[in-house]
């Protein structure tokens, strides 16, 4: 599913539908991009039950993740995906604006 220029994967949404079902206080994941990390910005993941009149929401089977609208600003056209691998299981977000990362790969900068 797309909203606002933001995809998120078939396996992001399967994990974060997983981690809600688990939770009684959230509905939501929230992803916002946040001054600092080693690159400039990082990415901060909250479990969520509120949403702001600026949020965006992408939904898809089960599974809701909200961006505001001053994140969504530096997260256009992004991917968001989960990968569970030999190195361990995390959310990866394939932004096109970020011209450099770091390698825990949730610092970056445009």
């Amino acid at each position: 599913m797309t909203e606002a220029n933001v995809v998120v994967t078939d396996a992001a949404a399967k994990r974060v539908a997983a981690i809600l079902a688990d939770e009684k206080e959230a509905n939501a994941l929230r992803i916002s991009v946040e001054g600092g990390g080693c690159s400039g910005f990082s990415y901060k993941f909250d479990l969520t039950s509120e949403r702001a009149e600026d949020d965006v929401a992408i939904e898809k089977d089960g599974a809701t993740v909200l961006i505001d609208s001053l994140s969504l600003v530096y997260m256009g056209g992004s991917t968001i995906d989960f990968v569970d691998d030999l190195i361990g299981q995390s959310f990866q977000i394939r932004n096109p604006n970020a011209v450099a990362s770091c390698g825990c790969g949730t610092s970056f900068s445009v």
